[in-house]
């Protein structure tokens, strides 16, 4: 069964920097979409950025646009996202995701999950 484990959460201050990382137990190349969803305290699960598998179509959030940069290594099956600038804003936890179809980036499109990590944006 396809794991997906996430790692780089932490505190920090509003201004900093967190990368986060998912490594997929399979072939990325296997899965169409892959993305970051953040789930804020009592908020719903929400699409911070989601990318093809390829490379092609980033897309970000709002709130993350200019900010956040999703990337992902194929040769490790690593997907990351590289948070900047951020705000208390941004906390909750951040949880990687794949889809086997092209799909928008919203939790009822994706697939499997990993378990998340935990972001606390607070000074």
């Amino acid at each position: 069964q396809l794991q997906l484990v996430e790692s780089g959460g932490g505190l920090v201050q509003p201004g900093g920097s967190l990368t986060l990382s998912c490594v997929v137990s399979g072939d990325i190349l296997d899965y169409y979409t892959i993305g970051w969803f953040r789930q804020a305290p009592g908020k719903e699960r929400e699409g911070v950025s989601c990318m093809r598998s390829t490379g092609r179509t980033k897309n970000y959030a709002d709130s993350a646009k200019g900010r956040f940069t999703m990337s992902r290594d194929i040769a490790k099956n690593m997907v990351y996202l590289q948070m900047n600038s951020l705000k208390p804003e941004d906390t909750g936890v951040y949880y990687c995701a794949v889809a086997r179809a092209i799909v928008a980036c919203v939790k009822n499109g994706m697939a499997h999950w990993g378990k998340g990590t935990l972001v606390t944006v607070s000074s």
